[in-house]
């Protein structure tokens, strides 16, 4: 755990009960404040209370008259499209809100790091697409390079759940942007930013406060090291916001297509190979075909988003291709479940915008491609880069038929539901084919969670190949 500094004898609102609320609880009481407690769901309530914290409703009139401090998890609106009313009291009593993160980066360097001779790191990685995949796999190179290494935040564990670092560890966050939007300290001494693409725009007010929001990951006084993919504007905008000219290898620019070239740091991928420049010589390349665990052009930029972080740590390119080369994959993410036949099995459910599931799309070759949900805004021209590879789509959701149309000229059945969809795929799947899971949409019209349709989806695989 990493305790909480600054706060002794202070009472602390915490909203939100779930895994970062309950660790940030822990995590202030053990730097000595008293946290006050408070989820609208009884049983979290139960839950807090019975590990002794106070639970007190932050709605009611005077809750936050002797507050020192509200802390808020990610998923709770703050701001658009209307913030909660417990976020909304706090504002009005100017009790400053921040969330675990804030708390996490004003703790992280009060834990003896004068003593070590390598200070410990964090990495934090953020990004419309890819940044889990990124987050693990720096993890991974750094654990089978022997470095200590922690992943957490979005993935692994909660933030403030971490042991302490050791000499020379380094702690990889992944962060979403409602976790960089409101933490009031963002200090990694590498950032990462993927890519970006429309998600998440009721929360931010627009595609102009999505990006704002991530661009906070860079804006408080900047990370020692930038790595930023500039395939979109708003990546080709911040990098030349952060650096003072062409030759600032402070900022490393990653690309997945794009020939990089200039005097400064760059990383990029094109037909399968990666390649590192910096002075405008070579200083290192991978072969990403025939990693099994990083398949398709948007693995092939979390690789050079990889690759360039842990450079930037100072890992040497032989050390970090032998990582890649170990790297599994996620679950959920272009995750090879199994192949027969000559037909491959891939569950990336995790592809819930559209512009995740148009680059899983152009990652593989013909497509039985499963695909449907709560679709999101902004609808599905998108995918039209990919819709080439797909030979045909079984639609799910509760408006299967109103996805299907958005589809055009490609060729679709309405299955409504996993089971009918996968049976058919399968049915009709020859070889050479892959059926994919990608679905382009949110998972909760049918789905607690876009894990739960992944596993739906594998254990029907499963079960119909015996």
């Amino acid at each position: 755990m990493i305790p909480v500094i600054g706060v002794e004898e202070q009472r602390i609102a915490v909203l939100g009960l779930g895994r970062s609320g309950l660790s940030a609880a822990r995590a202030l009481r053990e730097g000595g404040a008293h946290p006050i407690c408070w989820d609208d769901n009884e049983a979290a309530r139960d839950i807090a209370a019975g590990e002794g914290f106070e639970v007190s409703d932050l709605s009611r009139q005077g809750a936050f008259d002797d507050i020192a401090l509200l802390v808020t998890s990610p998923g709770i609106p703050h701001l658009y499209p209307e913030p909660n009313r417990v976020i909304a009291a706090a504002l009005a009593a100017g009790v400053p809100v921040d969330n675990d993160i804030g708390l996490f980066f004003r703790s992280f360097a009060a834990q003896g790091f004068d003593e070590f001779d390598t200070p410990p790191r964090v990495v934090a990685v953020t990004g419309s697409n890819g940044k889990s995949t990124t987050s693990a796999l720096i993890h991974h190179v750094l654990s089978e390079a022997g470095r200590a290494s922690q992943l957490a935040g979005n993935i692994g564990r909660g933030v403030l759940d971490i042991d302490p670092p050791e000499d020379g560890g380094v702690v990889v966050l992944e962060l979403s942007s409602y976790q960089t939007e409101l933490a009031r300290a963002l200090t990694p001494d590498v950032a990462v930013f993927t890519n970006l693409s429309p998600d998440h725009l009721d929360r931010h007010g627009g595609m102009g406060g999505y990006f704002a929001a991530k661009r906070r990951l860079f804006s408080e006084g900047g990370p020692d090291r930038a790595v930023i993919g500039v395939d979109e504007a708003e990546g080709r905008f911040l990098a030349n916001q952060l650096s003072v000219g062409p030759s600032d290898d402070r900022v490393i620019r990653i690309s997945s297509g794009t020939k990089l070239t200039g005097p400064g740091w760059q990383v990029f991928a094109r037909k399968g190979f990666l390649s590192e420049y910096r002075k405008t010589r070579q200083a290192g390349s991978i072969d990403l075909r025939e990693i099994k665990g990083l398949p398709g052009a948007h693995n092939h930029q979390n690789a050079c988003a990889a690759y360039a972080a842990c450079r930037a740590l100072g890992l040497a390119p032989r050390v970090i291709e032998a990582g890649f080369a170990s790297f599994g994959g996620l679950p959920h993410r272009s995750q090879l479940i199994a192949e027969q036949n000559g037909v491959s099995f891939v569950n990336d459910s995790k592809a819930t915008n559209v512009d995740s599931a148009a680059r899983a799309l152009m990652a593989y070759g013909r497509i039985r491609w499963i695909c449907g949900g709560l679709q999101k805004e902004g609808g599905l021209s998108g995918l039209a880069p990919g819709l080439a590879n797909v030979v045909k789509a079984y639609v799910i959701g509760r408006e299967a038929a109103a996805f299907a149309l958005d589809l055009g000229e490609t060729e679709t059945e309405i299955c409504t539901t996993m089971e009918r969809a996968v049976a058919r795929a399968m049915e009709e799947a020859e070889p050479g084919d892959c059926v994919l899971l990608a679905p382009a949409a949110a998972s909760f019209d049918q789905y607690d969670n876009f894990e739960q349709r992944g596993d739906d989806f594998t254990a029907r695989v499963r079960a119909n190949l015996g």
